[in-house]
């Protein structure tokens, strides 16, 4: 993009994350330090872009100060604004406002646009790039669920938040000889499941990649009952099914937003008590996950994107997701990322260690 000076674009759209105030203060530094380059923070993700007047502000390095530790996103998300199927409050149905999004990145002087998010924030951003806007897009998501990366930020605090939950569980499970289920996040892949679950010695930990066998985990469970320890713990995915059944849905999502999966840990609970005559109890750790100060690790790889995101604009890489294969920073096309979910592969390293410790995996 040449030595003169350039305004990127930034927003965080979809859930919130551990790791994204980290991945935008890295970014106004290296566009700030290196480039000289001026930065507007889109607030709301593209809602930002949507509503008139414009929600937006110029990031510094001075008013971006006192971020990296900090939780959740200093511009503000939301997983609804789609500008290609918008629901205003006072209308009846979806309309593309795409081509109002455009107009206002013109009018904001907007050279590149970086659009920090999961799966649906990135598929935006891949159909304004097909438009002719110059993006670049930066992978986030606690679940870890997209393709082409081997990591995304987020993800390593989610998993020590839940393992510490699971430290605390012990503990009271122990004292009163009780079965505990934890329901996780993940969506449809059971990597926190499955992590948090080993890090956190689970007994049982259900994944949506495994469907569960109903008496394979209640004979685990009896077992335990039966065994010096008389108690047991377990992890589901939120994602997690018994063999021949359904997902689980608190609400199918109102337009615009997306369906809310639980309600397994429960249905599990409720089904090992009536097998086993056991206290089973529940604790559904939720947003906890999303929440919180991100691990140093997060934090670092958080900071490492930044960076890249910004290279990518300046080699004019535009369509290209920051990616990390082997510990070095790379790029891959955005359409490649999210055509589809990177699962927990069935048969992989993971799933037969577990196995191999003696983890029930419910098969």
């Amino acid at each position: 993009m040449g030595d003169t000076q350039k305004t990127i674009g930034v927003l965080t759209g979809g859930g919130d994350c551990p790791g994204l105030n980290a991945v935008l203060r890295a970014i106004v530094k290296t566009a700030a330090n290196k480039y000289n380059w001026k930065v507007i923070g889109i607030e709301d993700g593209f809602e930002g872009l949507i509503v008139e007047p414009v929600r937006c502000r110029e990031m510094t390095p001075w008013n971006i100060r006192g971020i990296l530790q900090r939780g959740g996103t200093i511009l503000g998300t939301t997983n609804r604004g789609n500008p290609f199927a918008y629901v205003a409050p006072i209308q009846n149905g979806p309309r593309d406002v795409s081509g109002q999004v455009i107009q206002n990145l013109h009018k904001l002087g907007i050279d590149a646009l970086i659009v920090i998010g999961g799966e649906g924030s990135l598929k935006i951003a891949q159909k304004f790039f097909e438009m002719g806007v110059p993006v670049v897009g930066v992978p986030k998501t606690i679940d870890n669920d997209l393709r082409r990366i081997e990591l995304t930020f987020g993800f390593d605090t989610a998993v020590n938040t839940a393992m510490d939950a699971l430290d605390k569980l012990h503990s009271t499970a122990e004292s009163h000889h009780r079965v505990i289920v934890v329901e996780v996040m993940g969506r449809h892949a059971g990597w926190i499941a499955l992590c948090a679950g080993m890090a956190g010695g689970a007994d049982v930990i259900l994944i949506p990649e495994i469907p569960f066998k109903w008496e394979t985990i209640i004979q685990k469970v009896r077992e335990r009952q039966n065994s010096p320890a008389k108690f047991s713990i377990l992890v589901a995915g939120e994602g997690a099914k018994p063999l021949g059944g359904q997902e689980m849905y608190y609400s199918p999502g109102d337009p615009g937003g997306t369906a809310r999966l639980g309600g397994i840990g429960q249905l599990v609970a409720e089904t090992l008590t009536k097998a086993l005559d056991v206290e089973a109890r529940v604790t559904v750790l939720g947003h906890v996950q999303r929440g919180g100060s991100p691990t140093a690790f997060d934090r670092i790889l958080a900071t490492r994107f930044g960076f890249w995101a910004v290279e990518l604009v300046a080699r004019e890489k535009f369509g290209e997701m920051v990616t990390i294969y082997r510990t070095r920073m790379s790029s891959v096309p955005i359409r490649d990322a999210v055509e589809s979910l990177k699962t927990v592969p069935t048969d992989g390293e993971l799933v037969d260690t577990a196995e191999a410790v003696g983890i029930c995996l419910g098969r």
